[in-house]
């Protein structure tokens, strides 16, 4: 674990003496991944089921009614893959909140968006990409970060030292990429490194039936582009950090059962300067049939305006169609399944999801994501074969 983490753990317990009890909760997941079909990297694993054990404790400290203390580590532990076998700080960190502003020091995590697919403007932590290719997994980041209330709105505003790298799948794991990404080697734009320091700021504020996030971002950019590079041992992957500016925009719109979704973003640094967007809607059916179940029907459509040279994107023309489906139970059931298809090759990416609590602390998760069908040629045909079935059994504490 870099510095920065280890100096955030120290930062949440220096004052441990003076707390109040600790609130301790957390998890611990067994989970297997089913993989049908046989690799298509020689290098990667050709394992059907491939197992791991992750766990992710989660303390608080109380010292009075402004101050709190949170450290949530969370660690992985892969049979096939040994950058899947890995740990972090997600946060760890002193948040003091005097009504109508707070100020936040140490390792936090910060969302930013409305879409359900991608989320373009959540540009604050780094993407831990060996959790998942969802992109929803993040890296705990150093920041100090001010939120402030005023009549018009909410302001925050983010200082990011210390540069979190974004995490890559091992020569082993599933999915993958045709080379090893060489993290070791990463380039920098900045002659600082990761130990550039990084600004941010947003507005936030809910208009009538609107809720407006406007920000900026200056610094490293969380996406690098993969170049190929020649060394000793064989050709790799060489990840590029650029320094970027990034504008970006997210608004949220609800009209009883719609809601109405756009993250817009314009983005210099990284070739020319490109506009992306998201934009879509959901409709919920609520009490289907006369049950207490729900059902929201979600579409969005994808546009990327970025050239060869910046981070690829599979996202560039293309409409993503799924559906929610909640039952409102004692159990809390609920599915979620979608389709991303490119407009223009007709390349399917699937996804489903299943989410129970099986007993008293227990949950039982199923994920599956699927390529039915992938054209010749395209980026997404490296992943042609890892299609995969994820079983996951939680026991919180």
């Amino acid at each position: 674990m870099r510095r920065s983490a280890i100096i955030g753990i120290f930062l949440a317990c220096a004052v441990v003496a003076r707390a109040e009890p600790i609130e301790f909760s957390g998890f611990v997941a067994g989970e297997v991944r089913i993989f049908p079909a046989e690799p298509k990297f020689p290098a990667q694993h050709d394992n059907t089921f491939s197992p791991s054990l992750a766990l992710q404790p989660e303390l608080r400290w109380k010292l009075d009614e402004d101050n709190t203390l949170t450290l949530i580590p969370f660690g992985r532990i892969d049979a096939d893959d040994d950058e899947r076998t890995h740990w972090d700080v997600r946060e760890a960190n002193w948040l003091y909140n005097a009504g109508d502003w707070d100020l936040r020091v140490g390792l936090g995590k910060v969302f930013w968006g409305v879409a359900e697919s991608r989320h373009l403007v959540d540009i604050i932590n780094q993407t831990d990409l060996v959790e998942s290719l969802d992109e929803e997994d993040k890296l705990g980041q150093p920041m100090v970060n001010l939120n402030v209330i005023t009549g018009f709105g909410t302001w925050s505003a983010f200082v990011l030292p210390n540069f979190r790298e974004r995490t890559f799948a091992g020569p082993k794991g599933r999915p993958g990429l045709p080379l090893r990404v060489a993290e070791d080697l990463a380039v920098f734009e900045s002659g600082d490194e990761e130990r550039h320091v990084d600004f941010a700021l947003r507005w936030q504020e809910r208009v009538g039936n609107f809720d407006i996030g406007l920000s900026h971002f200056h610094g490293t950019g969380r996406e690098p582009r993969l170049v190929a590079t020649l060394v000793p041992g064989g050709p790799v992957f060489v990840p590029h950090y650029d320094q970027i500016d990034q504008t970006g925009l997210d608004v949220q719109a609800t009209f009883d059962a719609w809601l109405l979704k756009l993250e817009a973003i314009a983005r210099s640094g990284q070739g020319d300067t490109f506009f992306a967007a998201t934009a879509g809607f959901e409709y919920t059916l609520y009490q289907l049939f006369e049950s207490s179940a729900d059902l929201g029907l979600i579409a969005e459509y994808h546009h990327d305006g970025r050239d060869g040279i910046a981070p690829f994107t599979i996202y560039n023309n293309d409409v993503m169609v799924g559906a929610r489906l909640a039952l409102n139970d004692q159990d809390d059931t609920s599915f979620l399944g979608g389709a991303i298809i490119d407009v223009e090759t007709q390349t399917t990416f699937t996804t489903v999801e299943f989410a129970t609590r099986i007993a008293d602390g227990w949950k039982l998760e199923i994920e599956g994501r699927f390529l039915p069908y992938v054209a010749n040629g395209t980026t997404e045909s490296n992943l042609e074969r890892d299609h995969a079935l994820e079983i996951r059994v939680l026991r919180y504490f």
